[in-house]
């Protein structure tokens, strides 16, 4: 007698956490250790006890300056120090970590080299958009990950590589839900913390910027400041149709970016001519996911993920979006004739 045959159900929308998710990634590369799922499993737990903290932020005494300035001279908030230190304990006995690098400190951690089983740098920023807590606006956690290429025992490792070379990044959002999106270079996948089983879990594969979206984010208060052609671009997005959208914290504008469409731009001004966002914490890993995404990212007229660089916490540029919004910038900085303004919808 023929056995019956069964047929799965509901492949494609199969509950799937984070690890479990990552894990089948890895086997679909025949080289792969397994180690790399340990250290997204390490930043997973950090996220949620950070989430926890915020959740609890005018419950519990986290709220507020610290007292203290981080060696870029803004004033620490409490949880910018809680977060950093519970980022750095989740991560500090990955066994496969050469470095932890955080955008609070100004000298890296080195924890071990290649040849004692270091073969991955872990850069973060533990908490962006810290000053927005007191207002319960969405802040959150951005990383990138590295491979440690150096070899020589007690080298300093390797971490200041170009974009390009980053084997994942990603970013938390602690929002009206934990959201925590993450590429390995395979596209870009979201997954959302289920508090009820204390896990993340997949929620959207594969995500696409959407094209078409006339919305741009940019802190317009400083548009004095701004070079001539980004006054230009601001004067063409009064006059089409375009709604602005600004929350600064750069982890809940770039999410909706990513999800919405439209532009996120944080230009050059006179008191920052080079930037002020970090290229290694923030640009890089943002940059990533957008072009992941299939999106652009740029660095004034420069692929984001091309910067060659030379210092841990070097500033730059930002721009990225949709490709049909990041275009029409780079034409004006560019002195190109932009498309011709859509009619202001009646």
């Amino acid at each position: 007698m023929t056995p019956p045959q069964f047929e799965p159900r509901y492949t494609r929308d199969n509950l799937a956490s984070l690890q479990s998710h990552i894990l089948a990634e890895e086997r679909r590369h025949p080289g792969a250790t397994g180690e790399f799922s340990w250290i997204l499993s390490a930043i997973s737990l950090a996220a949620k006890t950070i989430a926890n903290k915020v959740r609890r932020a005018r419950i519990e005494d986290v709220l507020g300056e610290h007292g203290d300035h981080n060696l870029h001279g803004e004033r620490q908030q409490k949880l910018d120090v809680i977060a950093n230190e519970i980022i750095m304990r989740c991560l500090g006995d990955r066994a496969n970590i050469a470095v932890l690098a955080s955008e609070e400190d100004e000298q890296p951690v080195l924890l071990r080299d290649r040849a004692e089983g270091g073969r991955y740098c872990v850069l973060f920023d533990p908490l962006d958009g810290s000053s927005n807590l007191d207002v319960c606006v969405g802040v959150g956690t951005i990383f990138s990950i590295l491979r440690n290429e150096r070899r020589a025992p007690r080298e300093v490792p390797h971490h200041l590589q170009p974009g390009f070379r980053q084997v994942a990044a990603g970013y938390i959002l602690y929002g009206s839900s934990v959201v925590f999106v993450v590429t390995t270079g395979n596209g870009v996948d979201m997954f959302v913390l289920d508090q009820s089983i204390g896990s993340f879990v997949l929620v959207q594969r594969r995500i696409r910027i959407p094209s078409g979206t006339r919305i741009y984010s940019i802190n317009e208060a400083y548009l004095d400041a701004f070079p001539e052609p980004y006054q230009r671009y601001l004067r063409y997005c009064h006059t089409s149709g375009y709604s602005s959208r600004y929350i600064g914290s750069m982890v809940a504008d770039v999410h909706r970016t990513l999800i919405k469409g439209g532009i996120f731009i944080y230009p050059p001004t006179r008191p920052h001519p080079g930037g002020k966002l970090r290229l290694m914490y923030e640009a890089n890993p943002m940059a990533m996911i957008i072009e992941q995404a299939g999106g652009v990212a740029l660095s004034g007229s420069e692929r984001t993920l091309l910067i060659r660089p030379f210092d841990l916490h070097q500033r730059t540029t930002v721009i990225l979006g949709s490709e049909d919004q990041v275009d029409i910038l780079r034409a004006f900085l560019a002195g190109e004739t932009p498309p011709p303004a859509p009619a202001v919808p009646a």
